[in-house]
């Protein structure tokens, strides 16, 4: 981060006693005799001096979740997977996935000793409450850390704000390309996959479900996610050699669809394609089945639909109008792998029913930075950064897992999912039909633009 000089010298005054100008009039060596030591050319001092350097015996979190507005549901298991993962550092419960993670740095006393505390809030699925909300954690809480979202527009403002301020942001559900491509941050990093790799895994299962000649009709959220998934969604359908009708924008918690769904009737689509999450894809698509729209025809085709983002907490929610639809999913929690089991048996433990993807991506994202710290030594920002960086693991549920280092994206396998026919139980709603490898999802770091920008510590 760029420090004016101005700023550099009013630092050195209140950390030293002395101006930049007394250090160029009198030298280095008038400074060693005043028996002051300057942090700034000792790197191991000066590295403790950054944004709320935990001195006490607890280090404090910040977890930011929309716990009111169209992606409240997502939120409120969010929140369950942070109170999880604190318990687990802190020692208490069974550890969940920190016995199966690849990485044996966490010894469930804390980090570095410490112990863990948090803070929570509200974003309330907007961008300026959910930037609002983190900058209060870092100003007043002391948060060494920053994590959460359920949205990728304020995954985007709480990143950059993170980066403003020197404090670690480590990304919750955002599937935008944005996140890790234009508006990436050297102090942001993601866990969750994105819309591209959504296309890349779902678009084959399509054209083997429905065919090469198909109609699409979009109808997207409006904003950086919703942009960016129909952008994807619509290279992956017309490589297989579908057309696409001109999109059309919903707003984010529009609840009611209606007036978007009745044009598609005679628009001359076979697909409608929901570019919409949360409450507004259950909506969306409860609305639809109501519309009769699974059970018309259309260019001598079955109308079909597609949710190529889902959740079970949205299979939940959408009820029978999910049976048979298709999408695509971060982590399922019947996977058979051991992190897998043992992070349901713990979460369902604890809150009585298995968890979701955004718990399963949000436990993992506090485990991940707090065993950066640890590989560090360090809470120091650039040495925690770095740890991250290329960082390769395995055990935290998705199989072999890459931290790329130019884009701080995560790469894993990808699941394409559909709805069930017949569930065997309340939570058995999605099955996994297909599965991209982490090889197949990988892309150049360069497609999406954006700079990383410096990992220069800053001084609250």
């Amino acid at each position: 981060m760029y420090r004016s000089p101005a700023l550099e010298e009013d630092q050195m005054t209140k950390l030293h006693g002395f101006s930049r100008r007394g250090l160029l009039k009198g030298g280095l060596a008038g400074i060693v005799a005043t028996g002051v030591s300057p942090l700034i050319f000792s790197r191991g001092a000066y590295a403790q001096e950054f944004c709320n350097n935990p001195t006490g015996d607890t280090v404090t979190l910040g977890f930011v979740m929309p716990l009111t507005g169209a992606y409240a549901d997502e939120g409120a298991d969010q929140q369950r997977a942070y109170e999880l993962a604190v318990e687990h550092l802190n020692g208490g419960g069974d550890g969940g996935m920190i016995p199966t993670f690849s990485s044996k740095t966490l010894k469930g006393n804390g980090i570095l000793g410490k112990k863990v505390a948090y803070v929570t809030g509200d974003d309330q699925t907007k961008p300026d409450a959910g930037r609002d909300t983190a900058r209060r954690m870092i100003e007043r809480d002391g948060a060494v850390m920053i994590t959460g979202c359920s949205s990728s527009g304020v995954a985007i403002a709480e990143q950059a704000l993170c980066q403003e301020k020197g404090i670690i942001y480590m990304a919750g559900l955002t599937h935008s390309n944005d996140t890790t491509g234009k508006d990436k941050k050297r102090y942001g990093f993601r866990h969750f996959f994105n819309a591209y790799q959504s296309g890349i895994a779902l678009g084959p299962i399509l054209g083997e479900a429905y065919g090469k000649e198909r109609v699409a009709y979009h109808l997207t959220a409006d904003y950086t996610w919703g942009w960016t998934q129909e952008e994807s969604m619509i290279a992956a359908t017309e490589a297989l050699g579908w057309k696409t009708l001109p999109p059309v924008r919903t707003p984010v918690n529009a609840g009611d669809f209606s007036q978007y769904l009745t044009p598609v009737l005679n628009s001359g689509a076979d697909v409608l394609v929901l570019n919409h999450y949360g409450f507004d894809g259950v909506n969306s698509i409860t609305q639809a089945m109501q519309f009769g729209m699974r059970d018309k025809q259309a260019n001598g085709k079955n109308f079909e639909i597609v949710l190529p983002l889902v959740s079970d907490l949205m299979a939940k929610g959408a009820g029978e109008a999910i049976k048979g639809v298709y999408g695509t999913a971060n982590w399922d929690w019947q996977l058979g792998d051991e992190a897998s089991k043992a992070f349901t048996k713990s979460f369902g433990a604890k809150f009585g029913q298995p968890p979701s993807q955004i718990a399963q991506t949000s436990y993992a994202q506090v485990l991940l930075y707090a065993d950066a710290v640890e590989r560090a030594g360090t809470f120091y920002p650039p040495e925690v950064i770095k740890a991250l960086e290329g960082f390769e693991f395995d055990g935290l549920g998705n199989g072999p897992t890459t931290y790329r280092a130019e884009d701080h994206q995560c790469f894993k396998e990808v699941y394409a999912v559909k709805g069930k026919d017949s569930p065997a139980n309340p939570f058995d709603l999605l099955e996994v039909v297909g599965v991209a490898s982490k090889e197949s999802v990988t892309y150049d770091p360069s497609i999406f633009g954006g700079e990383l920008g410096p990992d220069t510590a800053v001084v609250c």
